[in-house]
């Protein structure tokens, strides 16, 4: 379990509170992240925990404040790729690096933080019809009703189909060019 030091504070000696709806995690030079809502060092793990939970935080160097959660979140994206069964194929991770510095880097980013959204939002339309079956009618319903599963998949298809159009179209209008 985590220790419980004495509070830490920011690099002009006083302490750093965020508003209440973000939990602040401050990093220190040693690597070590301290939860200032909990009073206590905490792991990656832990923080995972709180993305799974859905809590807002922000993850900030200790002295300068700089804000370090989109390094914290890609590295527990790195340690989950690395252990168990990978998320993104090598082809996938080879193809998002291409998009960095490309001219459609910003409109790839959007496109895949919209699909993800989208499929976010159908996995909880899902689980909100399905919240009644126990875990055994669940399985069954996974491996007899794939009419139904094709055809919410075929929905997020042609959602995400749409997404793209529509992006390709204000990319294009935004250009002078039309399609």
């Amino acid at each position: 379990m985590a220790r419980k030091p004495p509070p830490p504070s920011d690099a002009t000696g006083s302490a750093h509170q965020e508003p209440s709806s973000v939990r602040l995690i401050k990093k220190y030079p040693n690597r070590r992240l301290y939860d200032t809502h909990s009073s206590s060092y905490i792991t990656l793990q832990e923080v995972k925990a709180f993305v799974v939970q859905g809590e807002a935080f922000k993850v900030v160097e200790a002295k300068t404040n700089e804000d370090l959660t989109r390094s914290i979140l890609l590295q527990i994206i790195l340690e989950e790729e690395a252990a168990g069964v990978p998320m993104f194929s090598e082809a996938a991770l080879a193809n998002i690096i291409r998009f960095y510095g490309h001219a459609m880097q910003g409109f790839m980013g959007n496109y895949l933080e919209k699909n993800v959204q989208t499929f976010t939002d159908l996995q909880m339309q899902v689980a909100e019809q399905s919240k009644h079956l126990s875990p055994e009618l669940w399985a069954q319903v996974m491996t007899t009703q794939t009419p139904m599963l094709s055809g919410l998949m075929g929905s997020y298809t042609e959602q995400s189909q749409q997404m793209l159009t529509q992006m390709q179209k204000q990319m294009l209008s935004a250009m002078g060019l039309k399609r």
